[in-house]
């Protein structure tokens, strides 16, 4: 641990976590369904509960969710928390939250926690907006006085002043999620916990709800904890990000570093890995199966590099061969390109390979200027197409992504991605008047 952790303030000590779930059915509904299975289960019968076609009950088979998670964060720090479906993000929070306890290890938490896991936790579907603002304050041990104190702002934020003394239950999604988005926000509690969300509001709101917990991370220093698959939310608002794979943690530190793991581990493995220059297509993993098949590509080459890296600015030329295999009278390339995390940056939109004959093979030098493109992790995507008189477009072959590619920064200027983005424009032109 660094000696300026060392300095700060803890808000939250895990230690040797471990989450186990005992897979199968807990109950068949009723206490006959129940009393059926167990006297199947002591005869050594076929369940009658269970749904046809399926196995008996996972009964005694053990899931361990989490599995050995130690984590300290630090008091104003905004914790990032990422990984695919089933790492263990949504168990961790739950646990934070007192929903369940751990099967082992141990939490400490220095702070009052509210949390939004889920549309409409914490609130009452019978009692009014209003009424459910007093009693997540209530459950937080602040006064009816504090609580007052903070109502309007409470109510302005959440946007559903019209709707605040009318039950929760006659809320859709987007109007819970304002209004429990508020009440964490603006109530006294050193920590907030969201999983995501925020996903059901709208755009706006959910820019506003950013600002506001970076907000109150700064200038209240408040700890957030924020799980999202949404990496440039992520980026926006986390100081630090932990990656979670199959219940434990495998990376922690800088945002970036943890997006790039990620998103790195959740490719579906092809051919081409990065620093990869050449490359047979032809059994290729990454072709995708929404190709019509009119021709395909088969082999591509990077031209002049020894890996794929490249400077800001610098031209990328390959050599691509195409196998066609019916007639077009003008068979076109699409250039995509992509950050690490899936974000599309730009295009080429099309390139014309002229006419080609069916059963032929052709290859070409192909060149393009990325221009502007600054420091990073990208992917390319190869598109073949053809469009008809109407100008619509039909793909044939689709390698996704083609290659990955490395740029590497300029040196006049640190460039900030994380606020600037991934475009430089050219430099801007200056008249004294």
């Amino acid at each position: 641990m660094s000696s300026e952790n060392n300095n700060r303030e803890v808000a939250i000590s895990i230690s040797g976590v471990k989450k186990k779930y005992k897979l199968g059915q807990i109950g068949g509904g009723t206490l006959t369904a129940d009393l059926q299975s167990w006297w199947a289960r002591v005869r050594g019968k076929e369940d009658p509960n269970t749904i046809v076609g399926t196995d008996q009950r996972l009964v005694g088979q053990t899931f361990m969710a989490l599995n050995g998670i130690d984590l300290t964060v630090y008091k104003g720090e905004a914790l990032g928390i990422i990984g695919g479906n089933g790492a263990g993000k949504s168990t961790m929070l739950k646990l934070l939250c007192r929903v369940t306890a751990p099967t082992e290890g141990e939490i400490d938490i220095y702070g009052r926690i509210t949390s939004m896991l889920e549309v409409g936790t914490g609130f009452n579907g019978e009692m009014t907006g209003r009424e459910n603002v007093y009693l997540n304050g209530a459950i937080l041990g602040m006064t009816k006085a504090e609580i007052d104190a903070k109502m309007e702002d409470i109510i302005e934020f959440s946007e559903v002043r019209e709707f605040i003394d009318t039950p929760v239950k006659r809320y859709s999604s987007g109007m819970f999620v304002k209004l429990a988005f508020s009440v964490a926000a603006h109530l006294d509690s050193e920590i907030m916990i969201m999983d995501e969300v925020l996903a059901v509001g709208d755009m706006a709101f959910q820019k506003k709800c950013l600002d506001k917990m970076r907000e109150v991370a700064k200038t209240e220093g408040r700890t957030i904890l924020y799980v999202s698959h949404n990496m440039n939310t992520i980026r926006r608002l986390c100081d630090r990000c932990v990656v979670l794979e199959k219940g434990k943690i495998i990376f922690g530190g800088d945002v970036e570093e943890a997006i790039e793991l990620y998103m790195r581990r959740k490719v579906v493995h092809n051919e081409w890995s990065e620093g990869v220059v050449e490359c047979d297509y032809q059994n290729s993993t990454a072709r995708s199966a929404y190709g019509r098949g009119g021709a395909r590509i088969q082999y591509l080459k990077l031209l002049g590099k020894g890996e794929a890296l490249y400077a800001t600015g610098e031209p990328i030329c390959f050599i691509l061969d195409v196998k066609v295999n019916r007639d077009f009278e003008d068979l076109r390339l699409r250039i995509e390109v992509l950050h690490g995390d899936d974000v599309p940056i730009g295009a080429v939109p099309s390139i014309s390979l002229g006419q080609v004959k069916a059963g032929e093979a052709y290859r070409y030098q192909v060149g393009f200027d990325p221009i502007g493109l600054t420091n990073g992790k990208y992917q390319v995507y190869l598109v073949l197409f053809e469009m008809d008189q109407l100008g619509m477009i039909f793909d044939q072959d689709l390698i996704l992504p083609a290659f990955r590619m490395n740029i590497s920064e300029t040196k006049d200027i640190d460039w900030n991605t994380k606020a600037w983005g991934h475009i430089r424009f050219p430099d801007g032109t200056l008249e004294k008047l």
